[in-house]
């Protein structure tokens, strides 16, 4: 109905109508259906789609009005400016005229005056972001400075101060009045208080690390383990040799493993997913907490999870020596890698071993065999042959390697961290990888080529502007580019990346390989996986962290259990929605994940000031450079502090080169530098040129 709304709408003849007139031009006849058409035209109105005259009693595209939609961002004076994009210039907003609207809330505007000034309207969409900041008190009243730039300090009303003292760390709900007024909803603790920095963040970022109580009860009739009759209607699997392969602290174990050779040339492939979807039922309480999480979020001493630890770290689970209920994609392969058979089973198992990576990793690759791993030598064996087939299979359709190593910071008992370590990528994580994404590629295919509503996990091609950048930049290194830009393919990039191996620069080339590439993100539209050079990818591996898993598990029972045509519209409707909102969760987890590292990077160099590294330029700009150390800490030298000469930025060359002397900072170069200044708060960490550079 909204489409045919707009088309009527659009008639350049009667740009212009009412209720009454769109329902006539519609052709409905029943009060039903007038009853509809006036809750859509309310909608698409709150939404600013649409525009209502009071006074005319009519409605037409907010488009062909005098308003303009926007979102404001407020300046910490009072003022703002509302942004609307489409290369128009961003609008003034005086104070006087924000009428209630807040920052990030997205409103209408009117011009006024010489029309680069604005008077906000309507606010259409509520900014509902909540604000954690540090409480300080100031002429007797009591105030929140909010820990992220952009926002205005908010004044508590009295009715929320009690208790509060000079450093505590709140949640605030601002209220709705220009004023900028909020009450306090939750304390978080004190600046001093152990881990306080890092639950800040989460608050920050749209999490919480405590389950609503109405959640946790609704958990009661929840077992604790499996029951005879859950298992009934499954294929049994508990007398296979399955077992699981995770980090040594993994508690949350969503996936196991078994491998069979069943010719000269064959292997049968079994991965066992925890069927999530048995316990978290479909828009039950406990679902619509997982959708609202979206995912769990993995910081440096601690997990805040999807669903509860009763799920994630029990029932759910699939912890060895107990009977799990799975969900299980068993795959028939060839000695190319080539899947010729498949079945995806609902299931029940029970895991022989919780493995570790290392260990594994020492039978793989030292001949080393830890107590009680002994009888799988030979499952292990046989894993490392099909993962190494499969990998090759996807170097060769174009799954491109990314060279880009992660950090594990270490921290003791207070959260202060001791250390910095590189993430090893060993051969144990290999085939658990290469596994996972077959499992997930043949679950997706399932869905997509029986043309039913599907989630996708999709990655665009790269962006032109930034892949032409890029490749300029590696002309100018030397290298060989060779592909078009604007159809290159993923194995096109991955011809280029392999010049990049062993050499000096290559951290940093791969970084910004990367930086070039578009974000993958959920869609319910396949139109394949770039960087996996991928034709079809989903996610299936990892309900019990990701709720697009759970959205694809629900999928594959519906289309094999529960067909319908109500199933298909239900899905029809909702999956853009879902898929979208999963996507900004993982961007919300993603970013909270940065924060904390970024935050505990800056502690542990504060604890390094005067100390020489040495790193690598990671970046340029014309305030100064970017250096990131072989710990993957990453600082800036100002071009201020740069005291030997008047350096000119190079936007083209990725570099500062000095008017006088031509001296040369260039990106990918080598420098020795000394920790000058930290800001913990900030999460910035200050360098200058060491005095040592040679």
């Amino acid at each position: 109905m909204e489409q045919d709304i707009i088309d009527i709408l659009s008639n350049q003849d009667r740009p212009s109508l009412t209720a009454i007139e769109i329902n006539d031009e519609l052709g409905f006849t029943v009060i039903e259906d007038y009853k509809k058409l006036e809750n859509t035209l309310e909608k698409m109105t709150s939404q600013g789609i649409l525009y209502y005259s009071e006074k005319k009693k009519k409605y037409l595209l907010l488009k062909n009005s005098h308003l303009i939609k926007g979102k404001l961002l407020l300046n910490q004076k009072g003022f703002g400016f509302v942004v609307i994009g489409e290369g128009r210039k961003d609008v003034y907003i005086h104070e006087k005229n924000l009428n209630t609207a807040r920052n990030n809330d997205i409103v209408l505007i009117e011009l006024i005056g010489d029309k680069t000034e604005g008077k906000i309207v309507k606010i259409i969409e509520r900014n509902e972001e909540k604000i954690v900041g540090t409480v300080y008190f100031k002429n007797g009243k009591c105030y929140v400075h909010p820990d992220k730039k952009g926002n205005i300090d908010i004044e508590i009303i009295k009715e929320c101060t009690k208790g509060l003292v000079e450093g505590h760390k709140v949640v605030v709900q601002p209220l709705n009045d220009s004023k900028y007024v909020g009450s306090i909803l939750h304390v978080i603790g004190h600046i001093h208080d152990v881990g306080v920095d890092i639950t800040s963040f989460v608050y920050a970022n749209g999490f919480s690390p405590k389950f609503p109580e109405e959640v946790l009860e609704s958990m009661t009739d929840l077992p604790d383990e499996v029951i005879d009759a859950e298992t009934k209607d499954r294929l049994d699997l508990r007398n296979e040799i399955i077992f699981t392969i995770d980090g040594d602290d993994t508690r949350d174990i969503d996936d196991a493993i078994s491998i069979k050779k069943t010719g000269d040339k064959t292997y049968e492939l079994g991965v066992h997913i925890a069927d999530v979807s048995h316990y978290v039922k479909k828009d039950s309480l406990l679902d619509k907490e997982a959708y609202a999480r979206g995912t769990s979020v993995y910081l440096v001493d601690r997990v805040i999870p999807m669903l509860p630890h009763r799920l994630s770290n029990g029932i759910c689970s699939l912890n060895p020596n107990v009977d799990r209920l799975a969900l299980s994609c068993i795959m028939q392969i060839d000695e190319k890698g080539n899947i010729f058979n498949y079945e995806i089973r609902k299931t029940v198992i029970k895991s022989r071993i919780q493995m570790t990576y290392n260990k594994v990793n020492d039978i793989l690759d030292k001949n080393i065999i830890a107590s009680g791993y002994e009888e799988y030598v030979d499952k292990l064996v046989l894993m490392k042959e099909l993962s190494d087939i499969l990998r090759k299979k996807m170097v060769k359709r174009g799954y491109i390697e990314f060279s880009s190593p992660e950090a594990k910071i270490i921290v003791d008992e207070n959260c202060h961290p001791t250390d910095i370590k590189l993430r090893i990528q060993g051969t144990g994580e290999n085939i658990i990888e290469n596994f996972m994404v077959v499992a997930n590629e043949t679950v997706g295919s399932f869905v997509f080529y029986q043309t039913l509503p599907g989630i996708y996990r999709v990655h665009d091609k790269p962006d032109e502007k930034k892949l032409t950048n890029f490749f300029n930049f590696l002309i100018s290194r030397g290298y060989v580019v060779s592909g078009k830009k604007k159809d290159i393919t993923s194995r096109d990039l991955q011809n280029i990346l392999k010049q990049l191996h062993g050499k000096a620069d290559s951290k940093i080339l791969n970084d910004l390989a990367i930086r070039s590439q578009a974000k993958a993100v959920y869609s319910n539209e396949n139109i394949g996986h770039f960087g996996l050079g991928s034709k079809c990818y989903s996610h299936f591996t990892s309900p019990i962290r990701r709720y697009p898993d759970l959205i694809l598990h629900r999928l594959v029972k519906d289309y094999t259990e529960n067909y319908s045509e109500e199933v298909i519209e239900y899905w029809n409707n909702n999956l853009a929605e879902m898929a979208n909102h999963c996507s900004i969760k993982e961007q919300d987890s993603a970013k909270c994940e940065r924060d904390v590292e970024d935050m505990k990077k800056a502690e542990y160099m504060s604890y390094h000031i005067g100390e020489d590294y040495d790193g690598v330029i990671s970046g340029v700009t014309h305030y100064g450079i970017y250096v990131e150390l072989d710990n993957t800490v990453e600082g800036m030298i100002r071009i201020d502090d740069l005291w030997d000469d008047y350096y000119d930025f190079y936007a083209e060359k990725y570099a500062l080169i000095g008017r006088h002397s031509n001296k040369v900072y260039k990106l990918g170069d080598r420098l020795r530098i000394r920790v000058d200044d930290v800001s913990i708060d900030r999460r910035e960490i200050d360098f200058i040129v060491s005095p040592r550079q040679n």
